[in-house]
């Protein structure tokens, strides 16, 4: 990893790169993606399988591809009570933050003969999308959770879970017992952008739904980009990211670990650390260098650090969050001495995790906030998901007579001075009679 002092011009240059590498895709890419949309759209399940089985299951069926009661009867006795443990955990934790979320309907009655109010309701079906991870062998079990678990807390009565079989048709088990845990019964074994089709347009064999969420690679977030409006998607996020901030009671090892355990997910992932101690600087360097060598993904990881990976050199912590809040990072982690002083200051971030012991990784599986979070600098407008994701909100408008008629000269005015005669018109017929 490169070492910047910033301000600086090729500190500049970097930091633009790395806010601006967004979600990056080729035309073609899009084409393609488009195309099978409408293929989806138009032809079903037909289409569905067939990408299917040219893509991951070549003897998968249309009558195969939802996941019966026996797969998940005997994925619950495949996993490991360890798996089982941790999985209880995770779940438990992720139900008691996300329940903090739930909004109630709400009514106001100040103005006199007015009621005014709001109604909050879940969606009625909601989809979510598991990647596939290296053909089933990485199960992303906490995606379902997070995904899943906000939705049943939201109300939803129907959530309709998709991930790509493996070659031979069959899902993991670890998947399964996850989806279990989280409630999910329908569960269908196709992936990628028809995946995302399938669920906005609806097919014989799978239900259409009203939101979709769930992290995917190029293909998926095209897909949901595409298909945003038909049906209500949680985000379109890019690769993943972290941003430590260090001072000089930081332990290099650690940030070093925490910087590896972003860039080893993708080439395009960004890990920076920024600190106000160049001693701190010089030994993360020599420490991820050390640690990356022993990775199983180091080849992605050291990719990934070459081209969106640095050590950024400020001249104290103001400056160091004044920076992090330009960058707007998805994680950003605060391994300084005294970093609840700080954390109020922090206005663009996914998550925040605040002191030495709170790495990243412990957000993405146990801690309870979501980690489906906003990236590429979409932190500075959007959220993490959340149970709101899976609701909608409707007004409540009631005017008694009298009250009408108190506010009806102002309407009408309004009106006037948009050009809109039969909105005037509405009011004005009613206090003629009024």
């Amino acid at each position: 990893m490169k070492i910047y002092h910033y301000p600086s011009q090729t500190a500049e240059k970097m930091v633009s790169a790395i806010i601006n590498r967004g979600l990056a895709f080729k035309k073609k890419d899009y084409q393609a993606v488009l195309k099978i949309c409408e293929d989806v759209r138009k032809n079903g399940d037909d289409a569905v399988i067939k990408y299917a089985n040219h893509f991951d299951a070549p003897g998968l069926t249309v009558a195969s591809m939802k996941v019966s009661a026996g797969e998940i009867k005997a994925a619950a006795k495949a996993v490991d009570r360890a798996f089982i443990r941790a999985l209880n955990r995770a779940a438990a934790q992720i139900q008691v933050f996300h329940r903090q979320q739930v909004e109630k309907s709400w009514i106001q009655t100040d103005r006199s003969g007015t009621l005014l109010g709001q109604m909050v309701n879940p969606v009625e079906r909601a989809g979510v999308y598991v990647p596939g991870a290296r053909g089933g062998k990485t199960p992303l079990v906490s995606t379902v959770l997070m995904t899943a678990i906000p939705a049943r807390i939201a109300g939803v009565k129907k959530i309709v879970m998709v991930t790509p079989s493996t070659a031979d048709g069959s899902v993991n088990p670890y998947l399964l017992a996850a989806a279990s845990k989280a409630g999910i019964k329908d569960i269908y074994k196709i992936g990628s952008a028809w995946a995302i089709a399938a669920l906005a347009y609806g097919t014989v064999t799978i239900p259409k739904v009203d939101v979709i969420a769930g992290p995917g690679n190029i293909y998926v977030t095209l897909a949901k980009k595409i298909v945003f409006g038909t049906v209500g998607i949680d985000m379109i996020a890019g690769p993943s990211e972290v941003l430590v901030i260090a001072d000089d009671t930081a332990i290099p090892e650690f940030v070093a670990a925490d910087l590896l355990s972003q860039a080893e997910h993708d080439v395009l992932s960004s890990a920076v650390l920024v600190t106000d101690s160049g001693k701190i600087a010089k030994t993360v360097v020599i420490e991820v260098e050390r640690q990356l060598a022993g990775l199983t993904r180091k080849e992605v990881a050291w990719e990934s650090l070459k081209r969106f990976g640095a050590v950024v050199v400020v001249q104290d912590l103001n400056a160091a969050i004044g920076l992090a809040n330009r960058i707007a990072p998805e994680h950003l982690e605060l391994q300084i001495s005294n970093p609840f002083e700080h954390v109020g200051r922090v206005r663009n971030a996914g998550a925040v995790f605040l002191g030495h012991y709170s790495p990243e990784p412990m957000g993405d599986y146990v801690a309870g906030p979501n980690h489906v979070l906003p990236t590429a600098g979409t932190a500075r407008f959007a959220s993490a998901l959340s149970v709101a994701h899976f609701t909608k909100k409707t007004s409540v408008i009631h005017y008694s007579r009298e009250a009408f008629k108190k506010e009806a000269a102002d309407v009408m005015r309004l009106a006037e001075v948009e050009g809109l005669d039969a909105h005037r018109q509405s009011v004005s017929i009613r206090m003629s009679k009024a």
